[in-house]
């Protein structure tokens, strides 16, 4: 890492209120799934305000990705560690959280009170091609910085067109195993390997067992506070299915949605098969991850309550997991040959993001309007630089009018 570059980043002491109101901001504008949240992140803390350099977010994608939970969510915990330390974590992912929770909450109680709610289709139908602008900004700003030769260059493409041809979780992984192993034989003997210096957050990050352990602590209180409420056991059982099942999600939200279906509607009878499918439509039309529709299936359940233990429980400890990962990718950073493979394979996350604009692309509406508001979207994010937070609500307005 060159020293003008890190003198910029450490010169942002961010405090932890700036970095929840920016969560905040993220958490409510980021429609479109997990790689649209990314691309939001990626914008905000490497594009906007120099928080993160693009190999550290692409490391934070590359271990999420291969690790249990929601990717996104795991992702900003990455984030806010990286730059606050626990509580920056603890911050962040609770910001990027709160405005869905908060959302889904409002909807299932109209949903339980009243039944189904209509759907605003044509306001999505703007959301969807301004989300793909999203994503193949993010493309461009982190492949202008990472691919730098050939080299780098073949390994971005072939990610992209195996996950465009075949796809699915083993794709995904196979492509970052790929890219680790071309990253040994293309990148180990280079004297660049575009890895920045690992940047330790001072007294915070230092502090690291003390901290993981009160960390740890924290869903252990979770579990406990439901019981303290005399006749609501229930959130307690909500918490510890949900927990338990976060850590063997492997490959994004949607390949979750089975083993969530088996267990609240045929094992437990939690949700009607009708009302766990409209729980997860209702989580897709809220910017955060989908995953959030563990609030809706916890609101029916026990309320307010039950809605908290779930959602505490589905993103907690695969957070936590994220964060204890990390600390040891540090170490291991210091090897040559884990530069090269992380080298690789952050050649290789460019490539699946790339591919994710391609899916999202595929699904909006194959019409002018869509191609409009694509085109204006990345013109303004590209060339003059706007806020992602003013994309999303005016494609959305542009698609109601237009639609």
């Amino acid at each position: 890492m060159n020293t003008t570059t890190e003198q910029q980043i450490m010169a942002h002491n961010e405090s932890n209120w700036d970095l929840f109101w920016t969560f905040l901001k993220i958490g409510s504008t980021a429609f479109g799934g997990f790689m649209a949240l990314i691309s939001v992140v990626q914008n905000y803390l490497v594009d906007r305000k120099k928080l993160l350099t693009e190999s550290e977010i692409l490391d934070g994608i590359s271990l999420a990705t291969i690790l249990p939970g929601p990717v996104a969510v795991n992702v900003v915990a990455y984030s806010g560690y990286r730059i606050n330390g626990i509580p920056g974590a603890v911050v962040c992912a609770t910001a990027v959280i709160l405005p869905s929770f908060i959302l889904i909450l409002l909807l299932s109680h109209l949903y339980f009170t009243w039944g189904e709610l209509p759907v605003v289709s044509n306001i999505f139908k703007g959301f969807i091609p301004a989300v793909a602008a999203i994503i193949v900004a993010a493309t461009l700003n982190l492949g202008k910085k990472t691919l730098k030769g050939k080299a780098e260059y073949a390994i971005a493409i072939m990610a992209l067109l195996f996950l465009t041809i075949i796809g699915g979780f083993y794709s995904t992984i196979g492509i970052i195993i790929a890219s680790g192993l071309a990253g040994l034989l293309f990148f180990k003997n280079s004297s660049d390997t575009g890895i920045e210096t690992a940047r330790i957050v001072p007294d915070k990050k230092q502090a690291f067992p003390k901290s993981i352990l009160a960390f740890f602590a924290l869903p252990l209180a979770a579990m406990a506070l439901p019981l303290i409420n005399t006749g609501s056991v229930i959130s307690a059982k909500l918490f510890i299915t949900f927990a338990g099942m976060s850590v063997l999600l492997f490959g994004g939200g949607f390949v979750f949605i089975p083993m969530i279906q088996e267990i609240v509607v045929d094992s437990y009878a939690w949700v009607t098969n009708k009302e766990f499918i409209d729980g997860i439509a209702l989580g897709q039309i809220t910017p955060g991850p989908i995953l959030i529709s563990a609030t809706f299936i916890g609101y029916k359940m026990a309320g307010i309550l039950g809605a908290t233990a779930a959602t505490i429980g589905i993103f907690l400890p695969p957070a936590m997991l994220m964060l204890l990962c990390t600390h040891f990718l540090d170490k291991l950073k210091q090897s040559v040959s884990i530069n090269a493979a992380l080298t690789g394979i952050r050649c290789g996350v460019i490539g699946m993001i790339a591919a994710a604009s391609i899916v999202v692309l595929q699904s909006a509406e194959q019409n002018w309007i869509s191609a409009v508001i694509f085109l204006a979207a990345l013109v303004s994010l590209v060339k003059f630089k706007l806020e992602v937070v003013w994309i999303i609500p005016i494609s959305g307005l542009i698609g109601f009018l237009l639609y």
